[in-house]
């Protein structure tokens, strides 16, 4: 992320104006798949939290906005994105402890502790496999660089406390990877996929596993973004669940039968 993108801030409203996060203009930007992640687990009062690759903290602060009183933790590759998040933290009176730290050289207290719960939006493109914009920022996050995806899953699995979850958000395309990044690492396997509208095949999932978990893998039927099928008004279309993820900080639940 260039100098100027962070001397050029704006500072954007999430959850219908319950948060407040600070954002280079033109560097990478929080959108909505990190408040989808962050309405998606299923945390307690009292659990700690890890958010790898936290970014300027949009996944954690929405879940802390959420559930209060977590020991919520975030780890950020990129110096300027770490400070940002610890700003953002302060910002919105949440006690956010951000490591600036590569995931896999692992600082202490982050590589001896256990967490409750893990939560991660990995960059979505392999290498090569998509153009960026040329802030160099905005490319470290949206392409996967010198870290596998695989290795987020291992490193999430170590992180996790038996029986702890990890959340991960990530392109459908990419759901093999995220898989054979769980065997032997978590069970209780299951994928939340996201579909723009009725008709169109789903573009993202969300991937939920646990520490020692037995359960069969459960492929739920996809959750509607917008509604209808297509964009044919000036204003948004989101789904009734998606709204109130949105707009009002509510949990998206997970399908039980």
């Amino acid at each position: 992320m260039s100098t100027e993108a962070v001397d050029d801030l704006t500072r954007d409203a999430f959850l219908g104006g319950r948060l407040h996060l600070f954002q280079p203009r033109n560097g990478y930007r929080a959108g909505v798949d990190p408040v989808v992640l962050a309405a998606s687990v299923n945390a307690s009062p009292g659990q700690a939290v890890l958010d790898l690759g936290c970014g300027a903290g949009a996944a954690a602060l929405c879940l802390a906005a959420r559930v209060q009183g977590l020991d919520l933790w975030g780890l950020e590759l990129q110096p300027l994105y770490a400070d940002l998040a610890r700003r953002n933290g302060m910002e919105n009176g949440v006690s956010f402890n951000v490591v600036q730290a590569d995931l896999n050289v692992l600082p202490e207290p982050v590589r001896s502790a256990r967490y409750h719960h893990v939560i991660a939006n990995p960059p979505y493109y392999r290498p090569g496999a998509h153009s960026v914009a040329q802030d160099p920022g905005r490319g470290v996050a949206l392409s996967e660089s010198e870290t596998p995806l695989g290795d987020w899953l291992a490193v999430a699995a170590r992180r996790l406390a038996p029986k702890g979850y990890l959340h991960m958000i990530q392109r459908m395309d990419r759901l093999p990877d995220m898989l054979a990044g769980c065997v032997g690492r978590l069970g209780s396997v299951e994928v939340l996929p996201l579909s723009g509208r009725t008709g169109r095949a789903p573009g993202i999932a969300i991937l939920r596993a646990r520490k020692d978990g037995r359960a069969p893998f459960r492929l739920h039927a996809p959750v509607l973004m917008h509604e209808g099928m297509r964009h044919d008004r000036d204003a948004d279309s989101y789904s009734p669940a998606i709204a109130a993820v949105l707009r009002e900080g509510q949990a998206l639940a997970w399908p039980t039968d």
